[in-house]
């Protein structure tokens, strides 16, 4: 039965951390908001950088790369749900359904789509790069289902060492650095795929328990220790990829985007008393619990709302003006708002997608080496097509997943098979 937004915010328990589902909403919007602003697309149809065009910008990713929050809260919220519903297979689907589904809606629309535009010829231009740019966004999905996965160990170890593992993170994502910089090691950067967004999760854990009690220290460290790598290492300013770097900061993720995360988690800690306040208000609490509902959905299109904004821009004939240029930022302001226009349009078609299914009852386990290896193969599929994109799927086309090649079609059906998997699982007997 469909429940009101209104009676949702009605029936909010008072001891719920609204500051956490208010950051929720807010990092995922302020990395839609930077996508949009980033794209420098040009009357050829070229998809360029603003950051590169524009480099003085870079230091503004110090403050709006904000991925590390999203992991942080999920952090929170996994260790929350994992006490309450402790089965493996049962916590994975529960935990993973809002998520899956609207991805796996959004990965078989595009692959209708990328098959129908690829048969009759029609994946050039914009297209072409449209095809693979829109799967572009799945890396995180990919990486967020390993932050599931790893959850019930992970919070083990926590509850029995406490910040101790995070230090063990901390050290072996510097351990991976040394090991890729100075000792040359070919593949294992790849590793910090996990030692560094596990190291942000498990500060969501500490969250969790209140042990976060001097955050002013996490953020002066996290500031400090990101500034110095910068300034002394192999390390670029920029705290997203930027086109053309030999190393970047997020693919694969480095030490010094480890100690973005903790000045980013340390920052919002030290603002967790106004915000609390603000998300109590009932307009502010009911907007949150409205984006909440639709916060993946918008993720998963926002990019192909964007490119769709631009492609009809360019079929049109109108020309587009330099990026970077005067006429080009005179333009942000309504080339936003359609783009959240076109996004709207795009969330009220899959939005259902994205409605919580229903709670199995107490007492179901389900298969716990099924859900493994259905998250297992949803991890690989989604994260290979973030890499491939959908552009390759009748040329066969590759990618290197670390060091294995991935198509697209290998891709599509790992994922879904993953799917289905955890789903079946989750169900139990």
């Amino acid at each position: 039965m469909a429940i009101s937004v209104s009676e949702l915010a009605a029936r909010t328990p008072d001891t719920r951390d609204r500051y956490v589902d208010l950051l929720r909403v807010a990092s995922l919007a302020t990395v839609v908001l930077g996508h949009w602003l980033m794209a420098a697309v040009t009357t050829d149809g070229t998809v360029g950088n603003l950051l590169a065009e524009v480099p003085q910008l870079q230091p503004l990713t110090w403050v709006l790369q904000v991925m590390p929050v999203f992991f942080f809260v999920g952090g929170f919220s996994h260790a929350l749900s994992y006490r309450s519903r402790p089965g493996y297979a049962t916590f994975l689907r529960a935990r993973l359904q809002r998520l899956l589904r609207p991805t796996m809606v959004f990965i078989g629309a595009w692959t209708a789509a990328a098959l129908a535009l690829q048969a009759t010829g029609r994946d050039g231009g914009l297209t072409g790069v449209a095809l693979r740019l829109v799967a572009q966004p799945l890396w995180f999905i990919g990486i967020y289902l390993a932050m599931v996965a790893f959850t019930p160990p992970l919070l083990r170890l926590h509850e029995r060492y406490g910040w101790g593992v995070f230090g063990v993170l901390v050290a072996a994502a510097a351990a991976v650095d040394a090991l890729r910089f100075a000792a040359v090691v070919p593949y294992v950067e790849f590793l910090n795929f996990a030692f560094v967004w596990l190291a942000v999760h498990q500060l969501g854990f500490l969250r969790a328990d209140d042990r976060i009690r001097v955050p002013s220290l996490l953020a002066v460290a996290g500031l400090a220790g990101a500034a110095a790598l910068v300034a002394l290492g192999p390390y670029p300013l920029s705290m997203v990829g930027m086109p053309g770097e030999k190393v970047s900061n997020m693919a694969p993720p480095t030490l010094a985007l480890l100690c973005h995360g903790m000045w980013l988690v340390g920052a919002v800690e030290l603002l967790r008393g106004p915000g609390a306040r603000l998300a109590r208000r009932p307009a502010v609490w009911r907007a949150v619990i409205t984006a909440n509902g639709i916060a993946m959905t918008a993720f998963l299109w926002h990019l192909t709302a964007m490119l769709g904004v631009y492609g009809a821009t360019l079929a049109l004939g109108v020309p587009l003006p330099e990026p970077a240029s005067a006429a080009w930022w005179a333009q942000v302001p309504l080339r936003l708002a359609v783009a959240a226009a076109v996004t709207a349009l795009l969330v009220a078609a899959f939005r259902a997608a994205e409605r919580p299914g229903t709670r199995r009852p107490p007492g179901t386990t389900g298969s716990s080496p099924l859900a493994a290896l259905g998250i297992t193969l949803c991890l690989f599929g989604v994260l290979g097509l973030s890499m491939v994109g959908f552009g390759g799927l009748l040329d066969g086309r590759s990618a290197l997943l670390i060091a294995v090649p991935v198509t697209a079609p290998l891709a599509v059906g790992m994922a879904l098979a993953g799917w289905l998997l955890v789903e079946r699982a989750g169900r139990g007997a």
